[in-house]
């Protein structure tokens, strides 16, 4: 399983203006640092909680379906599931009719559940079937759960500080707890 991401964020949650307004700087002379460690930090919280802040396109790759009816989508929330192919052996991507699966949004995680009888098989062995999906809280920054946003200006404060090269391990390079604390109750439970 593999996803692809196929269409960015339009925006980022947290604009350079609130970042700067944050750390208390009034000069322009590094915005442009100041935007990457936004989408430097954004993209921290993303993979750290395995979900999507902003509306993006992905593709979620399989080999094979997987034991039962459902796929597990492993980006949340999501928001749609917009198409679902299937490679033949020429390795051609076949669409197959939405009336063939349901969209479960309210599970965790999503999950995309065959209903339309025998599902075909891939042609191919590897990344035969291609499921795009729509992930985000919202298109614009304002659908972001504030604790969220504010992990994020932390975060970008807390790397802004401490430029140097450091040793992985050593304390200041770890993230800052208040950080982890932040984004906590938005982490997956796992039994």
């Amino acid at each position: 399983m593999a996803l692809m991401l196929t269409g960015g964020p339009a925006v980022e949650p947290v604009t350079v203006e609130e970042a700067k307004a944050h750390l208390r700087i009034t000069e322009t002379s590094e915005d442009v640092l100041i935007a990457s460690l936004v989408l430097t930090s954004r993209l921290h919280v993303e993979a750290s909680l395995s979900i999507a802040l902003i509306a993006q396109s992905w593709t979620l790759l399989l080999d094979r379906w997987p034991k039962g009816d459902a796929v597990d989508i492993p980006l949340s929330p999501l928001q749609a599931v917009s198409a679902v192919r299937v490679k033949n052996t020429l390795g051609a991507p076949v669409a197959m009719s939405p009336t063939n699966y349901l969209v479960d949004l309210a599970s965790k995680p999503p999950r995309l559940v065959w209903g339309g009888g025998v599902r075909p098989d891939p042609g191919v062995a590897i990344n035969g079937i291609e499921i795009d999906i729509l992930a985000g809280f919202g298109a614009t920054a304002a659908s972001v759960p504030a604790p969220l946003k504010h992990a994020i200006l932390m975060l970008t404060a807390h790397w802004y500080e401490h430029r140097d090269p450091v040793e992985i391990g050593s304390v200041s390079a770890r993230i800052p707890d208040a950080v982890s604390d932040l984004i906590q109750p938005f982490r997956k439970i796992r039994l």
